[in-house]
């Protein structure tokens, strides 16, 4: 970091991806303006956004989080991702702003009650799903991905000073055997490498969490451990 922040960290919560544990984050000074140029250095530092806090998992008995990104110019696709690629070749990609748009919104909350029952996250208003996708401050885009006429997924993409990051996708729950979600990483990764851009972040990654373990198939890989980045053994 170039300059000082202070921290606050929160109470102890229910962790959302391992059962009974306790989970706390920590955040910069609330009372801070927050920039698109400050994000792009707390990301560099494990960082994450969700809507317009960002925060860092900050637990005093567990570091099962790892803050994970890929190395975009040193990516080689796997042969299922490659096969991915091909099996959607038809799809098409389209970049919108960060603003609320109703055949979006529908699609979120049929992935949510999909994939997300009863999990924290279902029941979604257009208000709950603004403040976890938009920030004020942030450049943000909403990557539409279609089949002709069809939404089908939604890849939320955040532009940083030296990379993307991979806030959130969504995708048409009826679609699984397309690998959507694996196809929007893929297309982001893609999109720095056109850029020039030198990292994809991908938010945290945790070893025991079934969820989390699609973020270990993509090869250059790194995890902010012992506070430097560094191959991701996993």
């Amino acid at each position: 970091m170039t300059d000082t922040i202070t921290f606050y960290q929160d109470a102890p919560h229910d962790c959302s991806y391992l059962d009974e544990q306790q989970a706390c984050n920590i955040y910069p000074d609330p009372n801070r303006e927050m920039t698109n140029t400050l994000y792009s250095q707390l990301i560099q530092h494990g960082f994450r956004r969700s809507g317009n806090h960002a925060y860092r998992p900050h637990c005093s008995d567990c570091n099962a989080c790892v803050p994970v990104r890929i190395n975009v110019q040193s990516f080689k696709a796997s042969r299922s991702q490659r096969r991915c690629l091909q099996r959607n070749q038809n799809l098409t990609l389209h970049h919108h702003p960060a603003v609320f748009n109703a055949e979006h919104y529908e699609l979120y909350c049929r992935y949510l009650s999909s994939r997300h029952l009863n999990g924290g996250m279902d029941n979604p208003t257009e208000e709950s799903y603004l403040n976890f996708l938009t920030s004020d401050w942030g450049k943000t885009s909403f990557i539409e991905i279609r089949r002709d006429s069809q939404l089908v997924a939604v890849a939320i993409t955040d532009h940083v000073h030296n990379g993307l990051s991979a806030l959130y996708t969504f995708f048409e729950p009826d679609m699984a055997e397309f690998s959507l979600g694996t196809y929007g990483i893929l297309q982001q990764i893609n999109i720095a490498q056109t850029q020039g851009l030198p990292w994809l972040y991908l938010g945290y990654w945790i070893k025991d969490c079934q969820k989390m373990q699609y973020k270990q198939n993509f090869s250059a890989i790194e995890g902010y451990i012992d506070q430097q980045w560094q191959a991701l053994k996993t």
